[in-house]
């Protein structure tokens, strides 16, 4: 595909067509990979979605629980 470099005030840009950012799920933001010799455009995910659902679920799963004890049995601090 071939895009044409845009002018957008004193910077350049690329216009991408409606469809082209639907089908690669494009919003609001871009992540660009600058590598050797060519860029890469990917869309941007939030790092933590769907996280607070997983939470949720856990806690009504009663597998929220702590692995080990938050202070040690031969932990001393007395030092």
């Amino acid at each position: 595909m071939i895009i044409n470099i845009i002018k957008i005030g004193n910077s350049n840009g690329l216009r991408l067509s409606k469809t082209l950012l639907q089908q690669y799920n494009i919003n609001d933001t871009v992540e660009l990979i600058l590598e050797k010799d060519h860029i890469k455009i990917l869309p941007t995910e939030e790092p933590r979605k769907g996280w607070s659902a997983k939470f949720q679920q856990m806690n009504e799963n009663g597998d929220d629980q702590l692995l080990i004890d938050d202070v040690l049995e031969d932990e001393s601090f007395e030092e």
